[in-house]
Order: structure tokens, then sequence, then C-alpha cells
């Protein structure tokens, strides 16, 4: 049984009265607008508590989209989480509120503009194309309905509305110390999960809500997009541009007009004769693809918007015309299948719905069926066929053109899961999971991802998929990657990118970044230096901009900005062994691969609002040059952490702006006292040729004692799971006198240790260091003087 408890309006006053906290106590419920009902509540976790507006709510609640896999009732609560919500009814709508303590910070809401510190904020978790969106904006593209909350003291809890409905998230509400959501729909669970860190808080919301899993290694490395790189010549200039100007990079993309007239899963016969041949002789040269898929299903057969006139498409020659003819043959296929297959969203009159995108009309697959996504994920096969290596699912939210809300109409019908649990531990059945799009918007992208994902697997099921969604509600993670959708340049969205990726990794999507050199608008030179310059440092790395812009590649704006990118780009192929055994400590334990700098001290209050310095994992701050003449100053954790540089040139090319340490545009990089940072050397793409040397950076703590990790596989591929073909290194190292020796401490995994060099680094105080070099797996003895 869960234990239930209801208070009165004068005794609830009384216990608030007494509460030094702030934080209401076990079992209490407060007045709102209308009194509450019976609060209800489980355990559902360790700490980890579910509450109900009452025990009929808890008996009628929908299933949840957040939470990876429902197991049912939980157990009694026991006193273990310290804050509880209180349910009301406010103008018709289903509201729940938290009470904080004074001194309390608030962060997570998902996608959201703005600083990092959320207090004092307004966010609606309601999926929404924002083209060019500012600090104004109260809606993006994704939905997570989530706060985090860290105390004075540096404990924290966690607190999410589990409902897929619009939310309204207020921390700048009635009262300052208080968090309100408000949503449509029916009354809705929420979750507290406490701990004593806020680390801690991100972890279990991620296993929560699903572990992200761990992406080939190519996807870590540096992306260049635009809308869109066509004809197919086009992208071997990119391509050999990179390689000639020694610039690294995995991965071109393909944005809309590759397709046949935007029609989805076909190819241009002019711009893209050959995909399979495109794909096939960059990937020789180390360049994985990404193309776009959008949901829209091009309905009619009237000409799409981006058609010359029927007299031009005449003057193709016959064995253009077939060609065009036979991809409309393979587009007109999937089409009608899935009339066939009674796949497309309905109207509320049970027509089929209809709306305008890049195609023109078109009809949307209703992804919230299992046996949609079951006909969806087929349809990748012959995609993948061609060389295709990774997925961008664009225009999910789902975006509609030439309609106020954006949207489909809210009363649109969707048939959802009948066989998803409930919180009660049973199938919600077909009646329960028939709803209106108002119910089912903000999961819409999420659902045509995962059958994405489905997909993409089921063709190649000895690679890890990789797919980039615009849209996603909480937990996304367990199926994609995101980015910042379309945002501008210009130096507000060059500041805002830095907490925008963290207050997603705080939300659970930690494989995120922004569009580097902004989507809308053009920017200017500075502008994309300092971006690039610290957005190689970002977790999803990729360039990208709209079509009319100017270029920007990372040589587009001349010799200096391109010796900035080359160097920037460098960085992170240099702390690639770094950033990948980050990814995999997200895939196991969900921590962030970015953090926050309070989270090296989470009761400084000094840290708190810090937006600009960052943490790539727990061991290296990244303090990037942002706006030029800002006269704030940033805020460093306490502690010595010493600055990291590359002062060897890694090619002929970086002579323009001088060394690593001396580019002012690049951000200054600082290794945490006592950590071990795995480097290797520079490489055109990743896995260009074997990590030999490893360069291990170390930083002693007061204690002259340093240790760190790295954790190795194939890079793509499922070995390591299924046969443990991994190494997980353990590298520890301890001064004796003027020595420092390093020594491997710890060995996983039954990848056997490859014979290589290894050179050490030791920062020392006032920017010296010493070096040595030796056997990996070997002591190694480093003298100080």
């Amino acid at each position: 049984m869960t234990r239930s408890v209801t208070l009165s309006c004068v005794a609830l006053l009384v216990l608030l009265a007494g509460q030094a906290n702030g934080e209401l106590p076990q079992g209490a419920t407060a007045p709102g607008q209308n009194m509450p009902s019976t609060l209800t509540g489980e355990l559902i976790g360790d700490r980890i508590a579910r509450f109900f507006a009452s025990p009929q709510a808890r008996e009628n609640a929908l299933p949840s989209y957040a939470i990876e896999k429902e197991t049912g009732p939980g157990k009694p609560l026991d006193g273990s989480v310290k804050t509880q919500p209180v349910y009301s009814l406010r103008d018709g709508k289903q509201t729940a509120i938290v009470r904080i303590a004074p001194g309390t910070s608030l962060y997570g809401t998902g996608e959201v503009a703005g600083p990092l510190e959320r207090n004092g904020r307004k966010t609606i978790a309601w999926n929404t194309d924002a083209y060019g969106y500012q600090d104004d904006a109260v809606s993006l593209y994704k939905s997570h309905p989530w706060v985090l909350a860290v105390r004075a003291d540096g404990s924290a809890f966690g607190v999410l509305a589990d409902t897929t409905y619009r939310v309204e998230i207020d921390t700048a509400a009635d009262a300052a110390d208080e968090i309100r959501f408000t949503a449509d729909g029916p009354a809705f669970p929420v979750i507290i999960i406490e701990r004593d860190s806020p680390i801690e808080v991100v972890q279990a919301v991620t296993k929560l809500t699903g572990l992200p899993p761990l992406p080939a290694l190519w996807t870590l490395g540096y992306h260049q997009c635009r809308y869109s790189y066509y004809p197919d010549t086009r992208a071997r200039e990119i391509a050999s541009n990179f390689r000639d100007r020694d610039i690294p990079a995995d991965v071109i993309w393909y944005d809309i007009d590759y397709y046949e007239s935007f029609r989805c899963f076909t190819f241009d016969p002019v711009l893209f004769p050959d995909p399979k041949k495109l794909n096939a002789d960059l990937l020789a040269q180390g360049f994985h693809n990404v193309w776009m898929i959008n949901p829209g299903i091009k309905s009619r057969e009237e000409p799409s918007p981006n058609e010359p006139p029927a007299e031009e498409r005449m003057k193709e020659s016959a064995e253009i015309r077939r060609a065009r003819e036979t991809q409309r043959d393979v587009f007109r296929a999937i089409r009608d299948s899935g009339k066939v297959e009674d796949v497309y969203v309905k109207r509320a009159d049970g027509k089929v719905y209809e709306g305008e995108v890049w195609p023109g009309w078109c009809f949307f697959p209703d992804y919230t069926q299992p046996r949609v996504r079951e006909w969806w994920a087929p349809k990748y096969k012959p995609f993948m066929d061609v060389g295709v290596t990774g997925v961008w699912n664009d225009m999910n939210e789902p975006a509609i053109f030439n309609v106020a809300s954006k949207t489909m109409p809210e009363d649109n019908i969707h048939l959802g899961d009948p066989n998803l649990l409930t919180p009660m531990g049973s199938p919600q059945g077909a009646a329960k999971a028939k709803g209106d799009h108002a119910r089912y918007h903000n999961v819409f992208g999420l659902m045509m991802v995962k059958g994405s994902r489905e997909g993409i697997q089921a063709s190649n099921p000895d690679k890890r998929p990789f797919v980039l969604s615009r849209a996603t509600h909480i937990g996304g993670q367990r199926y994609h990657a995101g980015w910042s959708g379309d945002n501008t340049a210009n130096w507000y969205h060059v500041e805002a990118s830095v907490p925008m990726t963290l207050n997603m990794n705080l939300s659970g999507l930690s494989f995120y970044g922004p569009d580097i050199g902004g989507f809308a608008a053009d920017g200017d030179a500075q502008m994309f230096e300092r971006w690039i310059g610290y957005g190689t440092m970002l977790p999803f790395c990729r360039s990208h901009t709209g079509k009319g812009n100017i270029d920007k590649e990372p040589w587009a704006f001349g010799p200096e900005v391109e010796e900035t990118s080359r160097l920037a780009i460098q960085r992170r192929y240099r702390l690639m062994p770094y950033i990948y055994t980050l990814f995999r400590d997200a895939s196991v334990n969900g921590t962030p691969v970015m953090q926050p700098l309070f989270f090296t001290d989470a009761k400084n209050p000094a840290l708190r609002s810090e937006d600009d310095g960052f943490l790539l994992g727990g061991d290296l701050l990244v303090m990037p040059q942002l706006v030029p003449d800002r006269s704030r100053q940033s805020v460093m954790p306490s502690g010595n952490w010493r600055e990291l540089a590359w002062d060897a040139a890694a090619s002929p090319k970086n002579t323009t702006k001088g060394l690593d340490s001396q580019n002012n545009d690049l951000p200054r990089l600082y290794v945490r006292p006592g950590a071990i940072i795995p480097t290797a050397p520079v490489m055109e793409y990743t896995g260009e040729k074997p990590v030999d040397p490893i360069t291990l950076i170390i930083s002693l703590d007061e204690a002259g004692a340093a240790r760190g990790e790295m954790y190795e596989d194939a890079g793509d591929g499922y070995a390591y799971r299924e046969k443990g073909e991994f190494l997980r290194t353990q590298y520890v190292a301890q001064r004796a006198g003027e020595t420092v020796k390093v020594n491997v401490s710890g060995v996983e995994g039954g990848m056997k240790r490859p014979a290589r060099n290894v050179i050490v680094r030791v920062l020392l105080d006032n920017g010296r260091e010493v070096t040595g070099m030796g056997k990996d797996g070997t002591e190694i003895s480093v003298k100080l003087n």
C-alpha cells in the first residue's frame, strides 16, 4: 500500500510556518485555488517518489512516455524524499506546486532560451518550430517538464511533471519560493528525486528516463552541414577542402535539397545521380554522411513548391525524366502503402489529416502506434543500402506551415499504444490509448525517432545507429542526439549556446549542441571564430547555416579564422579518448558529458549562475572567449586548476595566429587538480590510425596524486557489449620526492592492450610542465627537475 495524507488549511498553515527550510514535510498538502484531494505517493526507486493528486488520479493515470520501464505500483513512502507536491486546480487546469527553500537554485527545463539558472523564468513545454528564436522564447523544439533544484547546502532534488500535455513550468510564480507546473489534460503524476548532490540527481533522472546508447566514435568528430550542399560535386569539394587544409572532420550532411522534389526517401537524379558512389567515395576519405528524413509524406501529385515549371522539366533528357519517374514511383509506393495500411493521422471527423510543409500538402504517419512504427522502420532499408550512415529527423514537432499554431490541430486523433503500462502496472488498452493531438503532440517526434532508430538498426545490425532529432520529449536520449534548432548568427546566441547546452545536459540529453555559426542570418568572422572556438568542446559539434546565407565552413572567413578553426577542431580530436570515455560513462551511469561549474562545489553561490565557463566531464574546465570587450568576469572554481594548451604545431598550416595558447579566440582549458586526461595525436578523422602514442595530461592534487580513465573499443558495433571486447584502463600518478610515477591501477575488458608508447605531461604551477615517455601498461617515471 502507499501512504496518503490530507491536511486542513489551518493545519497546513501551522506546518508551513514551522518549516525553516521552506519545504513541505512528509505527507503534507496545501490548498490551491481549490482544495486538493488526498495526496498519494509511492517509492519507485532509491529516494525516488511518484505522487498523484488522489488515489483516483493514480488509478486513472496515463502511461508515462518519460520513464523507460514502467514497473507498476511502488513501495510505501519511507521519509527518504524530503519534498512533496501540492496539487490544485487553477483556472480549470491541473497544477502542482513544489516548495523550495531560500537559497535554492533551479536548472533544467530542457531546451530553453536565457540563462543557466532558471529562477524567475517561465517555460512552456510544447514542441514548437521556433525559427530565429531569441531570449524571450518560452517554447522551443523539445519538451522537458523537469527542474533540478540545488539547495544552499549543496544537496539537490529533481522534479518531473510526468505529462505529455502542454505544461507551463513557472519559477516566477506568485511566490519566489515555489516551482509551479500547470498542465492541460488530466491530473498528472509528479516524480521527485532526492540526492546528496546535483550530479547524482541528473544521473538518477537519466537512468529513470533511459540511459543513452554508446554512440559510434565517428559521431563525436566534427560535422559540417548547411541547407544545402548540392549537387554531389559540391559535397566532394567540401570534403577535399577539409583534407587539403588539414582540418579534421568526420561527417558531411545533406539537407532536403537532395530529395526528388522534396519527396522523402528519394534522391534527385540530376543533383545526386549516384548517392551510393558518393557515399562510398567520401567514406574512403574518412567522411561519414547524414541525410535528412522528414515526417511529412507528400499527399498529392501536384508539383512541390520547389519544382520548376513543367516546360522546364520537359527540357531534361529522356534518361533523366525516366530516372525522376523511378524515384517518384519509389515514393508513391511508400505513400500508397500508408493509405492501404491506414497509418496516417486523422482529423477529429475521421478523415485523413493533411498539412502543408516543404513538399506542399502532406500526410503524417501516426508514430504513436507501434504498428505504424513497424510500417515506418523498413522504409529505411533501401535508403541505408546506398551507404547512408546517419539520419536527421527534422520538422517533427510536427511543424506545419501557414497556420498560426505552427502545428496540427489539437483535436486531431492518434491511436497510441494500447500495450503501454499505466502506473498501476496494467496495459492502458485501446480506448485509453486513443487521444487527441494535445495529448500526443510532445511525443510525436520522440515516437518518430524511435521508429527511425529501429529501422536503421535493422538495416545495419552490426553498426550503432546515429539519429539527430529536432523535436523530442524527456527521455529522448535513449534514441537520438539533439541540437538547438534554428538559432541565429548573433552575439546573443554565441553566449546562449553554453547555458542552453548545459540545461539540456542537466535534463538527461547529453549528446547535444548548437548550430555553430548560427542557422539564421550571416554573422561575421569574429562571431564564427569565437563560436567554433568553444563549440568544438561541446558534446555534439556541428557547423550549420541556412539557405541564402554566406558560407560558414572553417575556411570561409579567411586565413585567420581558418587558423583558429583548425586549432579548435584539432583540440577536439586530441581530446577524443577523453570525450569517448565521457560518453561511455554517460551510457553506463547517466553522467552528463557537459557539466556546470557549480558541480565542482554545489555550496558555492558564486558558481550557481556562471553562464560562460563549463566542464567537459569532471576534469576539464573550458572558459570560452565570448562577446568582445565584455566587462563581466567569469568565475573560476576554487583549487589549483592548471592551464592546458598544445603549442607544438600539428599542421604546417598553423602559422597565422601563433600557438594554441596565444590565440585569444580560443577558450582557455584547465585541468582539475588530481586528474589524468588521456589524449591522442591529431588525426584527419576518428579511427584514421591507431592511437599511438597516447598522451596522459596529469595535474597533481595537494597530496601529489592524480587518477584518470580511458575507455576503448572498436569504435562501432556491439562487440564491446556482446563479447566484452573493450579496454577500460585506470591510470594513477603519485609524486615521490622529485619524481612522479605513473602506473595502471586497474583494467577491465577483454580487448588486448595495444603495444604503444605513452607520453606523460605533468602540468606544474605557473604554466610549467615536465614530460616523460614509456610503454603503455608499464610504470613511467617523470623527473620534476
